[in-house]
């Protein structure tokens, strides 16, 4: 093979190699968790042929402020050359999405699926906050959950991009499910996991810590990353 027939063979290669990664998904988190929590979703999307991130910060460590900023511009560094991102949350991770997105834009966002997301705050940050030892467990960045209007989830506004909610309704934390009306996941009710301006929502029989891991919920959020809907029977 001559010099200019290997060169369009690299060309076409490098093509070839980019377009089949041209979607890439960042996922982030939850509070007090790490990267390794989301590592079974990162392989069931990496198995779907998305450039996937699974970027770790210290959610007890800073404000939400401060998190998503530094966050999820280090994420897109690493989506750079993809034409789509994604993203996909659990809990905290998608108040960070939300809080980074009011502002400056991403050009290129594509859809944004949210697990267990504390959309309008949560009851068990109000009714524990006072509580001695709570503020060291969850941080700066959980004690800006709460469901008072000055709270971080509530200051910022409606959805203004592709948006689809899992909610769990499942709870093995009696405590924590006691201090929270309705249904809920035992962090999170299911109304207070809903955005204005959301495309989706559906409830799902799962619990807040491992919803991420359920291979239910993981089939339901590559559908709806597909498909712009969640799948209903």
């Amino acid at each position: 093979m001559n010099f200019s027939k290997k060169l369009i063979f690299i060309i076409v290669l490098v093509i070839f190699s980019t377009s089949t990664h041209a979607s890439c998904v960042i996922l982030l988190h939850g509070l007090a968790r790490t990267s390794s929590s989301m590592e079974k979703l990162e392989k069931s999307l990496s198995e779907e042929k998305y450039h996937v991130v699974n970027l770790g910060y210290p959610s007890r460590e800073d404000t939400i402020e401060v998190l998503a900023e530094r966050t999820i511009s280090a994420a897109l560094a690493e989506c750079s050359f993809e034409h789509e991102v994604n993203f996909v949350t659990h809990s905290l991770g998608g108040i960070l999405v939300r809080q980074y997105l009011a502002q400056q834009e991403i050009p290129n966002l594509f859809r944004v699926v949210m697990l267990g997301p504390p959309n309008q705050g949560s009851e068990v940050v109000d009714r524990m906050a006072n509580v001695p030892g709570f503020k060291f467990i969850v941080g700066k960045a959980g004690m800006q959950l709460g469901t008072d209007s000055s709270s971080v989830p509530k200051i910022l506004g409606k959805a203004e991009f592709d948006l689809g909610i899992i909610a769990g309704n499942k709870s093995i934390n009696l405590l924590f499910s006691y201090l929270v009306p309705g249904q809920d996941d035992g962090s999170v009710s299911v109304d207070n996991t809903k955005l204005k301006g959301m495309n989706d929502h559906i409830v799902m029989p799962a619990r807040h810590f491992f919803m991420m891991s359920n291979k239910d919920v993981i089939a339901q959020t590559i559908h709806y990353l597909k498909n712009g809907k969640f799948k209903k029977e």
